[in-house]
């Protein structure tokens, strides 16, 4: 048997959890289409996708078309949850995106066809919706063709004239041996060279129909099983798979959705993690609709895995891993997080700690000062399932304050600091000296050492690395610290002290706390001289609206501070594009409409960081401020 692990994606309310329906229903795996309006789906289990009509978390149903077993994806499609889209690519085999044939190609359509292009994932569109009113498909395939991808060829029906233009553009060799002999370009030679293109990612067939009625789904169903790349089920090679979404069971235990790309599991197989290992307590895979008990599973399934203490993006045994960079933009906007009731800070903080589990992107940030909690968010539909979650899942009700737009630090120069170990005013038993300067766009943060690695325990030295990173969390202006090289330039310790009958003195021994606790103190007097630029989040922007409101649009998208690039007109229609900052995009959406007559549109992406005009913007600290050395050492002290 094989297996293709099938994505399906779209914007939003392009209809791809109706076309899962359909497919499921196609299969026989339910006897009745669910409805997304009513609520109804196999895919959409959780209350709230089911009361808003959504998809929030992606999910995993299996069907069989011929001899394929397809587990299907079933990915959120609204941009707020990018970030399940995001873990389900670093597991697909092929995938599927979904159009409307009203509405054509849309902001987060050209994002997702982006990324999979980019990551050679092989990719099937279906243009649903063509029974709808407005519905124009021939529109649709050329706004494909222009904005999308060229290399496109419609199959309904299957024109060979078309399949050979596509592979003529795509290969010269089959090119001129079609201008050779054309006879040898049977169907099933066309056949196979459009799969094999279709496999590289290069050729992309467009298919048409309706997920609600069910035609073109049959030629869909063609393309899945004859044109996508499915894979042998086997048990060869070491143990390599990657979780790319972690829940909760029942009683609170973690259940791992991992994709294994080689090897085996079996229950009660201790499985390498990182620098541990874990124990398989149980196994569940996807069969026909259902997750049903296994003893084991082999590469190319999907399995829901107990008893591993694991986070999503883990790579599960020694073999090579599969995780992907990242694909999308970063959260921009953030919110603090506050209980009604004062006694459940504690518990609301425990339950945002598990929801990090099993969405990374939701980024924590806990004011020991203030006890208050900030989340990291795409956009305020994510806010709304947040609160619906905490109220649901942990009984916990919880208010938001205003949004704010989450900016970044860059170093501007080069700065040092040093302080030495017996040397007022510093009251730790090290040395730390560390000189930073700034590093290439998208680097990271590098940690280097201009000391001997023998010097001092390798211990102290990681415990100076792992505090550099922790500190530039939270920069001059209290914003993350992005792509810069902090160089160890000193160090000195004190060796272990012992009394008689071998009694550790700690007073007269460095640990590496000391190195931990000194170390934000020189870092940020190291960027202080350095000096830092605060950048806020940019969206690249394309707005289409009537060429007779481009003044009032203009002057819109001045107020905002956007800066357009490129105005054209194409008769009766004006289209701008640029960069307009995240924290503005909102408010732009809102005032479009009385702008342009409710005729105006915009499409936004992330598009990097731009340094911040006017004063720069701070955000409150939660690291005991080392920038303030007496307030810094009165909180570490006393915490030690």
């Amino acid at each position: 048997m094989k297996t293709l692990n099938l994505g399906i994606l779209a914007h939003v309310d392009a209809g791809k959890t109706s076309l899962t329906e359909r497919l499921l229903h196609t299969a026989g795996i339910i006897g009745e289409l669910g409805s997304v309006d009513d609520g109804s789906t196999q895919t959409d289990t959780l209350a709230l996708e089911r009361a808003r009509g959504i998809t929030i978390k992606a999910a995993v149903v299996s069907f069989a078309v011929g001899d394929v077993t397809v587990n299907l994806i079933d990915t959120p499609g609204h941009p707020d949850f990018i970030a399940e889209v995001e873990r389900a690519l670093g597991v697909l085999d092929g995938a599927v995106l979904v159009l409307s044939a009203v509405e054509g190609v849309q902001a987060q359509t050209r994002v997702l066809m982006r990324t999979l292009r980019r990551l050679g994932i092989p990719v099937l569109l279906f243009v649903n919706k063509i029974d709808r009113r407005g519905a124009d498909p021939d529109r649709v395939f050329r706004e494909i063709a222009a904005k999308l991808t060229p290399s496109v060829v419609a199959m309904d029906p299957v024109e060979p004239d078309r399949v050979i233009d596509l592979l003529a553009t795509l290969d010269e060799d089959l090119l001129t041996e079609y201008l050779t002999d054309p006879e040898v370009f049977t169907p099933s030679r066309l056949h196979a060279e459009l799969t094999a293109k279709v496999a590289d990612g290069l050729a992309y067939p467009v298919y048409f129909g309706s997920a609600i009625t069910g035609a073109g789904i049959d030629a869909l169903r063609d393309g899945i099983e004859n044109l996508l790349p499915s894979k042998e089920n086997t048990a060869d090679g070491p143990l390599s798979g990657t979780v790319f979404k972690v829940e909760r069971g029942p009683g609170g235990e973690k259940l791992a959705y991992v994709r294994l790309f080689s090897g085996s599991l079996a229950v009660r197989d201790k499985v390498p993690l990182g620098d541990g290992e874990g124990k398989v307590t149980a196994i569940s895979v996807f069969d026909n609709g259902s997750v049903v008990p296994s003893g084991s599973v082999v590469a190319g399934r999907i399995a829901k895995l107990s008893g591993l203490d694991v986070r999503i993006g883990d790579v599960l045994g020694s073999g090579p891993g599969h995780g992907r960079e990242a694909l999308f933009s970063p959260p921009t906007l953030e919110t603090v997080v506050s209980p009604v009731r004062p006694a459940e800070r504690g518990p609301l903080h425990q339950a945002l700690t598990q929801l990090t589990e099993q969405d990374p992107l939701i980024g924590l940030r806990h004011d020991e000062i203030r006890q208050e909690t900030s989340v990291s968010l795409y956009g305020e539909v994510q806010k709304e399932v947040i609160q619906a979650t905490l109220a649901d899942e942990y009984g916990i009700e919880v208010t938001f304050s205003e949004t704010t737009t989450i900016c970044v630090e860059r170093v501007s120069g080069v700065g040092s600091a040093v302080e030495l170990i017996g040397k007022a005013p510093n009251p730790f038993l090290a040395t730390v000296g560390l000189r930073v300067e700034p590093g290439s766009p998208g680097s990271g943060i590098s940690f280097r050492l201009e000391v001997e690695l023998g010097s001092m325990p390798y211990s102290f030295i990681k415990a100076v690395e792992d505090a550099v990173k922790e500190t530039l969390r939270e920069g001059v202006h209290g914003w993350e610290v992005l792509d810069c090289v902090v160089t160890m330039t000193h160090s000195g310790y004190y060796a272990r002290q012992s009394h008689a009958h071998g009694t550790f003195d700690k007073s007269m021994s460095s640990t590496a706390g000391d190195f931990r606790n000194l170390t934000p103190l020189v870092l940020m007097a190291a960027l202080c001289e350095a000096g830092t630029t605060v950048h806020e989040p940019m969206h690249r922007f394309v707005l289409q609206t009537p060429a007779d409101t481009l003044g009032p649009v203009t002057a819109l998208l001045a107020q905002a501070r956007a800066v357009p690039r490129t105005t054209l007109t194409r008769g009766e229609t004006a289209e701008l594009d640029g960069e307009i900052p995240a924290a503005k995009t909102h408010e732009v959406h809102q005032l479009l409409p009385s702008a342009t007559r409710g005729e105006g549109a915009m499409e936004t992406a992330f598009h990097g960081y731009r340094p911040v005009r006017g004063p720069a913007p701070s955000r409150s600290r939660t690291d005991h401020n080392p920038l303030d050395r007496k307030e810094y050492l009165l909180r570490v002290l006393r915490r030690a």
